[in-house]
């Protein structure tokens, strides 16, 4: 097996982060290579559709603004650059692939809550990032455990 040369590591900012980035955080030292961050925000419009009559910019300006403080102070304790720190607005599943071949990444790492049944159909970050890559997926199982 090669070794991976350049790691993407997708987070959320939740709790469960610290798992997943330390799982990728293991296999980029174990393979003296590059560890990129990545944190997707999705528009306020797609979870709330098109069709409200609302501004939303305001709060979503909030959202960013909050988001990339929390992403660097996260980045920051572990020990991730400030050039490899990637904050990017749309859908997760198509941004974070995308940041993976703008990087050349070789391996992306996500988090995984191992959902089932009608969990599963509805789709996952997770499943989608692994149904798209060219590269490698590591979906660390996360949250609670039967």
């Amino acid at each position: 097996m090669s070794e991976y040369k350049k790691v993407l590591v997708a987070i959320d900012l939740s709790d469960e982060s610290n798992e997943v980035a330390g799982r990728a955080k293991a296999v980029a030292s174990s393979s003296d290579c590059d560890l990129h961050i990545i944190h997707v925000i999705e528009p306020l419009s797609f979870a709330y559709g098109v069709d409200i009559p609302m501004d939303f910019s305001g709060l979503q300006d909030e959202i960013q603004t909050q988001a990339t403080d929390q992403l660097r102070r996260f980045a920051e304790q572990n020990g991730v650059d400030q050039s490899h720190q990637h904050i990017v607005l749309g859908r997760p599943e198509v941004e974070i692939h995308a940041m993976a071949e703008e990087i050349a990444a070789d391996l992306i790492v996500v988090g995984s809550h191992g959902r089932y049944g009608l969990a599963l159909l509805m789709g996952s970050t997770a499943n989608g990032v692994l149904h798209g890559a060219s590269c490698d997926v590591l979906a660390v199982r996360v949250g609670k455990h039967d």
